[in-house]
């Protein structure tokens, strides 16, 4: 039991805005009104948040580990983490091992991340990676955009004969929801600004257009009841005038739950490379004037990374513009994958308007309920990057500042210059934490209600942001003490969240047959056995039935 008493509490999710309050936690780790006995924490002149929530994340499966091994020089600081176990600026890398991560996320003051792309055929290892990260919980989202299986039926106009097969591969994933990438493929897109890019038929298909995937699929999240809606990568992501595709792609889904990836990377204007500028005022105000969507900004952070992701032509595009390694991974019937090391660089065009577009619709979209903090991980920086964002979004001076770093003849392509607002600690709390949560249909995250788990951080109130989001003096996990002074004290193994998905029984029969046709993996084999899940008794298996 921990009595937390003389803290300066932000509370987003139950209207509380700076309160000194009292906050109790009894031996299950959840919130109560009152404790007898334990320990007490006097955090008085301190701050009080939830445990942050990354919405999007990679951190488990067979795309980071290819990026692991792409980038060994890297290792050393990970290694030299590893043997501090303190969190400490640079020590994490571009892709920090498993048991890194849980550390790195809990000495920021994360407690929950979700896992953004998870092929079903490569899910079982990825549940094992997940188990090892320690601390913090998670949840995953399965790829199912370019599934060949669920295109054929919305070709033939099955819809409740894919939503039943939608559902049984998210139950055979074992995942929590569903992640769309370019839907429809990105070999039937072009650059710049076709108004036929979501009406026209896909490559193999007559009739199915990357416009009916994507409202059918957000259609079928919504009617399986599922607590996060559509994940959604749109279509020619990271390509100048992609601004287009982008709008025409939220109008398709007008009338439908739906939660856009990376949103920064959507967000081009200009129609090549030397032309390329911020068209993030449009996006945002889309978003202003629709509450019913969330988005992830996928903001960029200068330096050192490495890329991957789902849209693979893509990633070879970008190895073919940089000369630097490429990996590609192929996962048949399902998805695909390509890694580029990258480095992001404040006197490249192309680089200065990503930094800039990420920052600008964190600030341009006015509620912060909407749009959340994250770097994509590693796409746009690795996620131990998290308190540089946070002090560009709170103090206006550290952005001009960093503006300076831009060439002038660059400037004039972006809007930030003109930025002035500055997040106050509540609309952080919103970002990186209670926002995300609620997106998520995590109710008892991001939330220090009574009932609610258990997870938050307390800062030392400090007018260096940098310095007070880094290096948390409390973190909680789930009612037990894991950070405390920069140092780790405990490394319980966090928990995962899984939906069970109602369908037809009559599902496998029909599968099974196809899986002959189309896969070289046997039926049998394919599914993830919840029982043969490391730690399943830490599964959190959430039920849920058509709406």
């Amino acid at each position: 039991m921990i009595r937390i008493t003389g803290g300066k509490v932000y509370d987003p999710a139950n209207g509380i805005d700076g309160e000194i309050k009292d906050l109790c936690i009894d031996d299950h780790g959840k919130f109560v009104a009152s404790v007898s006995g334990g320990r007490t924490i006097d955090a008085t002149g301190m701050i009080i948040f939830p445990g942050g929530v990354d919405v999007h994340t990679h951190v488990a499966g067979g795309a980071i580990n290819f990026a692991r091994a792409m980038t060994p020089e890297d290792h050393r600081r990970t290694q030299a983490f590893m043997r501090t176990k303190t969190r400490r600026s640079g020590l994490g890398g571009m892709a920090p091992t498993t048991f890194a991560t849980g550390y790195l996320y809990a000495g920021m003051g994360w407690t929950t991340v979700n896992e953004a792309a998870v092929p079903v055929l490569s899910a079982r290892h990825t549940h094992e990676e997940l188990a090892d990260i320690p601390i913090v919980d998670k949840a995953s989202l399965t790829l199912m955009a370019n599934n060949e299986i669920m295109l054929d039926l919305l070709e033939q106009g099955e819809f409740e004969r894919a939503k039943q097969v939608v559902a049984w591969y998210l139950w055979a994933a074992k995942s929590y929801g569903i992640k769309a990438v370019s839907p429809g493929g990105v070999a039937a897109w072009k650059w710049g600004k076709d108004a036929k890019q979501l009406t026209s038929p896909i490559a193999g298909y007559d009739k199915l257009t990357p416009g009916d995937i994507v409202t059918q699929l957000a259609r079928i999240c919504d009617e399986m009841g599922l607590p996060h809606p559509m994940h959604l990568h749109c279509n020619n992501l990271g390509a100048p005038g992609n601004i287009a595709t982008t709008l025409d792609t939220l109008k398709h889904l007008e009338g439908r739950r739906a939660h856009i990836a990376h949103s920064q990377y959507h967000a081009y204007g200009g129609d090549g490379w030397d032309t390329m500028r911020s068209e993030t005022t449009q996006l945002a105000e889309y978003f202003n004037t629709h509450p019913g969507i969330t988005t992830d900004a996928g903001a960029v952070v200068f330096g050192d990374t490495v890329t991957i992701t789902a849209d693979g032509p893509w990633q070879h595009l970008l190895y073919k513009l940089t000369g630097r390694k490429w990996g590609n991974l192929d996962v048949e019937n399902e998805t695909g994958c390509g890694i580029v090391p990258y480095t992001y660089r404040p006197s490249n065009l192309v680089n200065a308007v990503q930094w800039a577009c990420g920052l600008e619709l964190l600030l341009l979209i006015r509620d912060p309920w909407q749009v959340f903090l994250s770097t994509d991980h590693p796409n746009g920086g690795c996620f131990w990057r998290y308190p540089e964002i946070i002090q560009l979004l709170m103090n206006a001076d550290v952005r001009k500042e960093c503006l300076q770093k831009i060439p002038d003849r660059i400037k004039s392509s972006m809007v930030l210059p003109e930025i002035t607002r500055e997040y106050t600690l509540s609309e952080i709390a919103v970002a990186m934490s209670a926002g995300p949560a609620r997106a998520l249909g995590l109710k008892e995250k991001g939330n220090l209600g009574l009932g609610c788990d258990a997870d938050l951080v307390i800062y030392e109130s400090d007018p260096d942001v940098l310095k007070m989001f880094g290096h948390p003096r409390y973190v909680i996990k789930a009612g037990e003490v894991v950070i405390e002074d920069g140092d780790i004290r405990e490394a319980p193994q966090g928990k995962e969240f899984l939906v069970k998905p109602a369908y037809d029984p009559a599902t496998d029969e029909f599968m099974r047959p196809l899986f002959e046709d189309h896969y070289t993996m046997s039926f049998e084999n394919y599914p993830v056995e919840f029982e043969r899940l490391e730690h399943p008794e830490l599964r959190d298996c959430i039920p849920v039935t058509e709406r």
